[in-house]
């Protein structure tokens, strides 16, 4: 039998393609409702199979989701190396 967690990650992935074919307006907030409702299903997953088929639903989660994580990827660089403020007089 296979798990319903499986079931629904299918369902994800499919939801995430057809998000994809909208137009690129609607890209963003469809971005963050799949990222909401992945990450609790990325733990169901993992939880229900185990850690390697988590691990691969992490993986086709993220090439899916490319551009929130090099968005977010820019943005932490910047934050990390951005210089040290000059409080000198």
């Amino acid at each position: 039998m296979i798990p319903i967690s499986l079931i629904m990650c299918c369902i994800w992935a499919v939801l995430a393609c057809l998000a994809g074919l909208t137009p690129q307006r609607y890209h963003w907030p469809a971005a963050w409702t799949l990222i909401a409702t992945g990450i609790p299903l990325l733990g169901w997953v993992t939880m229900q199979t185990g850690p390697l088929v988590g691990l691969i639903f992490l993986v086709a989660g993220a090439s899916v989701l490319r551009w929130p994580l090099i968005r977010a990827s820019q943005g932490l660089r910047r934050f990390v190396a951005a210089p040290p403020e000059d409080k000198a007089p």
